[in-house]
């Protein structure tokens, strides 16, 4: 079993609603039809009725529920709910009201009263739009200190990672991150491939440098992250600063760095800035034809995940598959 189909079928087990914030784009009707053929989930669609209609003419999307925002009976009542939320920081109702008729501020209110358990959206809007409402309504789960985001790479070549399968992270959302910063991402990439793959983490922290080969601030800071994600979760296979070889190959592992227990094994790589983790992401699904899923979002209350703008139907489909088992185990 692939690791697609291995989501599909947790998703099945226990079927989510999901949300398609961009319901007049026809990526989004065409991941819609697959979706519900599949079985995978209950669609939810955002936008103008007659535009989704025209848009899904030869498309067989009965199974879904269209909405449009402003036309819906509870618009005003989400109105005044995120007004009443965003209070402190100068919200109006009038603001309110003119923000509640976008497709994606709507649809976290959906996910946020339980009426969906997650939201997908990114085929037109660029990330910082999906997920600014995720923010401010949803806010951070329990726990979290900051939200990242992590891409899921299924590789063809199944020498390396879990079969193949790497999380990234983070290649999505946070620019430039702290020490700190870098630990707390390394944590929840962990927990997020664990929860995903089924298959126990082995985090690699990535640098250009592998056990002190060059020393500059920059490899400090992945130093620094290393202990620090050490200190908070000893439990976990977790080693830096390693360069991507000696993370993911065997022999170069022992022989830049004998004795680590990540060294040629990681499943999990953590990129020091989103400058390298955007990079990287980019140059194995391109280069080595990865399937890569993402960005996915961890840390948010409820999930709401981004897509690549050059996102095909097929990635749509398979981020609401991720999507439904990310809100399975936060149910849980």
């Amino acid at each position: 079993m692939t690791f697609m189909e291995r989501i599909k079928a947790m998703a099945k087990s226990d079927k989510k609603t999901i949300v398609l914030a961009e319901g007049e784009e026809l990526r989004t009707v065409q991941a819609c039809q697959q979706v519900l053929k599949e079985g995978i989930a209950n669609i939810i669609l955002l936008g103008n009725a007659d535009k989704i209609k025209e848009v899904a003419n030869g498309y067989d999307i009965s199974g879904a529920t269209i909405i449009d925002p402003e036309k819906a009976d509870n618009f005003m009542e989400f109105a005044e709910k995120f007004c009443e939320m965003r209070k402190a920081k100068g919200m109006t109702m009038e603001k309110a009201v003119e923000t509640m008729k976008s497709t994606l501020y709507y649809g976290v209110m959906l996910v946020k009263e339980g009426i969906a358990d997650g939201m997908v959206a990114g085929a037109v809007n660029a990330t910082a739009n999906v997920l600014r409402p995720s923010l401010q309504i949803l806010k951070t789960a329990p726990g979290t200190k900051i939200v990242s985001a992590f891409f899921v790479m299924v590789c063809p070549d199944k020498d390396y990672g879990a079969d193949g399968v790497f999380v990234f992270g983070d290649c999505g959302l946070v620019e430039n991150p702290s020490a700190e910063d870098l630990s707390e991402i390394a944590i929840s990439s962990a927990g997020s491939f664990k929860s995903l793959v089924g298959v126990d983490p082995a985090v690699a922290m990535l640098s250009y440098s592998t056990y002190g080969s060059a020393k500059n601030e920059l490899v400090d800071k992945v130093n620094t992250a290393t202990k620090l994600a050490q200190e908070k979760r000893p439990d976990l296979m977790l080693d830096g600063e390693l360069q991507l070889d000696a993370a993911i190959v065997p022999s170069v592992g022992q022989a830049k760095a004998p004795g680590s227990k990540v060294a040629g094994k990681a499943n999990v790589l953590i990129f020091p800035d989103l400058n390298a983790g955007n990079i990287g992401y980019k140059l194995v699904q391109r280069l080595a034809k990865a399937e890569a899923y993402g960005p996915m979002t961890q840390g948010i209350a409820k999930p709401v995940n981004d897509l690549s703008r050059g996102c095909s139907w097929q990635d749509i489909v398979g981020v609401v598959a991720i999507t439904c088992v990310q809100a399975q185990n936060q149910n849980k």
